[in-house]
C-alpha cells in the first residue's frame, strides 16, 4: 500500500513544503506552517479534467472606456477612500486590530444603503443575530431594513444570496471564520481562507453584488491569511486607529477602481463613528504652543492636505547606545535626519537620547516631513521655540540640502484657512538662501525659502536659547 504523503502549508503566504519547519523560506514567517492533507491543497476537479479549452476572441487595446458605475454610501470619508462609491460586482477586503471598529462602520454603511432603497445582507461568522442587533440599536440603526444571517459555511450563504433580489452589498464577518465542503481543512486555514474567498468573488462577479469581506490582522499590521487573497480581491483597505486616541482612519492600500492615496478619517463617539471634515482642526485640538520641540508639519494624504503636529524630546542618555524611538514615522527616516544633522550641521547628538512622535496617533509616509522633524528635533536639544503660526515641510537630502516637494499650493491653503502667517519651505527653484521671504504669487501666506538644512538651524539658534548656547552649533 503506498504511504499516504503530507502537505506542510505556510499560513501566511501559501507555500507548500514536503516537510515542517519553524521558518517558512518564501516569506520568512516563523511557526507559520501546519500540516493540511492532500486532498485539501489537491486542484478541483474541473481543473483535472483534462478539458481542452476553446479559443476566446482577442480585441484590440484601442477602444472607447467608460467609468465604471459606482453605488455611493452616503458617508462621504467612505466613498472617498473606495474612489467615489462602491462599484458593482467589486470584492473589498477591509483589515484592521480588534475592536478597532471594523464590525461600527460596516453596519453604518449597510444601514445607510438600506435606508436608500438598496437590498444589504450582513453575514456574520463571529457574532450570533442577536449581538449583531444589539450594536445596531446602540448606533440607533435598529429601524435599518439590514438583513442578517450568522452562517459560517460558504455554499449556504451563496445559495441563500441568490435567492431574491440581487443584494447591493454584502457583508462577510469575516473571511477567516468561513468553511467549504471542498477543502477538509479547518477554517482559517490557507485552503480554506483562499477557496471560500473564491466562491464569493466567483458570486459578486457573476451576480453583480458588491461584496465586503472583513479579514483578521496580524501583530505587525498585516491582514491575516494568504497574500493570495489580496491579489483576487479588487481593493484592500485598512481600517487604523488607537484606542488610546478617538479618531480612525480608514486608508486604500490597493484599488482598482480608484486611488490608493486617499484617507477618510473618523471619530469614534458613543452613537459610532462620525465623519470628520476637516482632519487637521482635530490634529491640532490640544497643541502646546509655547513649548520647545514642537513644530506643525503640512502633509498630504492622496489630494486632502493634512496638518499635524511633530513632537521631539532630546535628552541627554545615560546608556552607552542612545535610545532612538519613534512614533508614527519611519525609524529609518529619523536616522537619516539625525545622520545629516551631525555631518552637515555640526549638531552632536550622539550623546542623547531621541523621542520622535506624529501627535494624535497619525501615520506619516512620505518624506516631506523631514524639514518639521529636523526643525523640532534642533528646536528640543537648544530649547528654542518655534514660531507657533509657521507650518514646515520639504525633503532632506543625503547633501543636506533642502529639495521641493510636490502640492505645495494646496499645503499652504490648508495652513492659512487654519489660521497659520507663515511657512518654511525649500526653493523650488533652489536659488533662493538663507530665510529670504518669497512673494510666491498664488501663495496665501508669506513663505520662508530655505536653500540647505543648514539654513534652518541657523534661523532657530537665531532665536535664541533657553539652555547653553553650546547645544547648537551654525553650520
Amino acid at each position: 500500500m503506498a504511504k499516504k504523503s503530507l502537505s506542510f502549508i505556510c499560513q501566511s503566504c501559501g507555500a507548500v513544503h514536503s516537510r515542517w519547519q519553524g521558518k517558512c523560506d518564501s516569506c520568512g514567517a516563523w511557526n507559520s506552517i501546519a500540516e493540511e492533507s492532500p486532498a485539501a491543497v489537491s486542484l478541483p476537479v474541473a481543473h483535472r479534467s483534462g478539458r481542452k479549452g476553446r479559443p476566446i476572441e482577442l480585441q484590440s487595446l484601442a477602444g472607447s472606456s467608460e467609468s465604471p458605475p459606482r453605488t455611493q454610501t452616503r458617508i462621504a470619508e467612505f466613498d472617498r477612500v473606495t474612489g467615489g462609491g462602491i462599484v458593482p460586482g467589486s470584492v473589498l477586503l477591509i483589515g484592521g486590530d480588534p475592536g478597532i471598529g471594523k464590525s461600527t462602520l460596516l453596519i453604518q454603511v449597510s444601514a445607510t444603503l438600506a435606508r436608500a432603497g438598496h437590498r444589504v445582507i450582513y453575514v456574520s461568522g463571529e457574532e450570533a443575530v442577536e449581538q449583531v442587533r444589539l450594536r445596531a440599536e446602540r448606533l440607533g440603526l435598529a429601524n435599518a431594513p439590514v438583513e442578517l444571517a450568522a452562517e459560517t459555511n460558504v455554499e449556504d450563504i451563496a445559495a441563500t444570496l441568490s435567492q431574491g433580489r440581487t443584494p447591493a452589498m454584502v457583508v462577510i464577518d469575516s473571511i477567516q471564520t468561513m468553511w467549504t465542503d471542498t477543502a477538509e481543512s479547518a477554517p482559517g486555514t490557507v485552503t480554506q481562507v483562499r477557496s471560500s474567498a473564491q466562491i464569493l468573488i466567483r458570486y459578486a462577479k457573476q451576480a453583480g453584488a458588491a461584496v465586503i469581506l472583513v479579514g483578521h490582522v496580524t501583530k505587525d499590521g498585516q491582514i491575516a491569511g494568504p497574500r493570495v487573497v489580496e491579489h483576487m480581491v479588487d481593493a484592500v483597505l485598512s481600517f487604523e486607529g488607537d484606542g488610546a486616541h478617538q479618531f480612525r482612519i480608514l486608508r486604500a492600500q490597493k484599488n482598482r477602481f480608484g486611488p490608493t492615496d486617499e484617507i477618510g478619517v473618523f471619530e469614534m463617539t458613543g452613537l459610532g463613528l462620525e465623519e470628520v471634515a476637516n482632519p487637521s482642526e482635530l490634529f491640532l485640538s490640544n497643541r502646546d504652543r509655547g513649548a520647545p520641540g514642537t513644530a506643525v508639519y503640512a502633509g498630504m494624504e492622496g489630494t486632502r492636505p493634512v496638518l499635524v503636529e511633530i513632537q521631539a524630546l532630546v535628552v541627554p542618555t545615560s546608556l552607552g547606545t542612545p535610545r532612538r524611538a519613534v512614533v508614527g514615522w519611519d525609524p529609518s527616516r529619523l536616522s537619516m535626519v539625525l545622520a545629516v544633522l551631525e555631518a552637515r550641521c555640526g549638531i552632536k547628538l550622539g550623546g542623547h537620547d531621541v523621542h520622535l512622535n506624529v501627535a494624535g496617533g497619525f501615520r506619516i509616509s512620505e518624506p516631506a516631513a523631514d524639514l518639521a522633524v529636523a526643525a523640532a528635533l534642533v528646536s528640543s536639544l537648544s530649547g528654542a521655540v518655534l514660531p507657533p503660526d509657521s507650518v514646515y515641510f520639504g525633503e532632506i537630502s543625503l547633501t543636506g540640502a533642502a529639495r521641493p516637494v510636490p502640492h505645495a499650493p494646496a499645503r499652504l491653503k490648508e495652513a492659512a484657512k487654519l489660521g497659520f502667517a507663515r511657512a518654511v519651505l525649500p526653493d523650488a527653484k533652489n536659488k533662493e538662501r538663507g530665510g529670504k521671504e518669497r512673494e510666491a504669487g498664488a501663495s496665501p501666506i508669506p513663505l520662508d525659502v530655505i536653500g540647505s538644512l543648514a539654513d534652518l538651524v541657523a534661523g532657530i539658534a537665531a532665536r535664541g536659547t533657553r539652555r547653553s548656547p553650546r547645544a547648537v552649533e551654525e553650520a
